[in-house]
């Protein structure tokens, strides 16, 4: 089993997830929405068993200990500031990011603006930035995926999500996430603030600047039933990977991939992060 654990930095004690060796190799597994580091449970205890020092954060407003009031506070560019701000804590000069959904996003965001600092990049779901964008503006199969954001974004959302023993919340995971993670996640959305904290990260969204081609090995993983996530813009994110790039696409898998298909991204991971080292 992972330890829990606290990042401290100039932002806040990040909660956290770790395992393996702390003089090892690091990789740094941010979560999605509305998840926290628990869903990585099965790769921290994979990375572990490889030799890798693995660390899954709760990320801003997910860790109470960071959870500032306000849009603005959670602009991409804070989001990579905390990701460096705890890999420095951890000591880690160069490291393997991974990360799934808005992780991802983040994750992509970081190699951009810090290459010199990231090993490899693993990104689950969630296309490079510019190729999302361009699919929410011209694709009309990916305007239907992401109409969901709308709700996101509106002043009545948490009350929508929460209503009903935040039965509209459940309903995301679409029943491919294990019962026991779910009712984890509903309970900290729960928390005074957590799921408005949440929520902020789509509201400031209009504050993200473009993010620049990645240059470090990149492993992107797509899954064909992600709700969320259509294929034009997975398709198109090579397009913005000038390093070393693999696309692997599962086959009947959600957006859920690390929780539904744990095994295989433990594999796909180990033999890209591996492949680099």
């Amino acid at each position: 089993m992972p330890d829990h654990v606290t990042i401290p930095t100039a932002a806040g004690k990040f909660d956290a997830l770790q395992a393996g060796p702390p003089a090892a190799q690091g990789v740094l597994l941010l979560h999605g929405f509305p998840q926290s580091g628990l869903q990585w449970r099965s790769q921290l205890a994979a990375l572990a068993g490889a030799g890798y020092h693995a660390v899954a954060p709760d990320q801003r407003g997910y860790s109470p200990g960071v959870r500032p009031e306000g849009v603005e506070a959670y602009r991409m560019e804070e989001l990579v500031g905390d990701v460096l701000a705890m890999a420095d804590r951890l000591e880690w000069e160069r490291f393997d990011l991974v990360g799934h959904d808005w992780g991802a996003a983040v994750a992509w965001a970081t190699a951009a603006a810090a290459p010199d600092r990231i090993r490899t990049l693993s990104a689950l779901s969630v296309p490079h930035p510019e190729a999302f964008g361009q699919a929410i503006t011209h694709d009309p199969d990916q305007q239907r995926r992401s109409a969901y954001m709308r709700l996101f974004r509106s002043e009545d959302a948490e009350h929508t999500l929460l209503a009903e023993g935040a039965q509209r919340l459940e309903q995301f995971f679409e029943q491919r996430v294990p019962a026991e993670h779910v009712a984890t996640y509903l309970d900290r959305m729960r928390e005074p603030g957590a799921l408005t904290a949440a929520l902020n990260w789509y509201r400031a969204m209009r504050h993200t600047g473009a993010v620049g081609r990645i240059t470090v090995p990149t492993l992107y993983v797509w899954s064909t039933e992600d709700a969320a996530v259509g294929a034009r813009a997975a398709e198109a994110t090579a397009s913005y990977v000038t390093g070393d790039y693999r696309f692997e696409v599962l086959r009947g898998i959600s957006h859920w991939m690390s929780e539904e298909a744990p095994e295989r991204i433990n594999e796909l991971l180990l033999d890209h992060i591996g492949g680099h080292r």
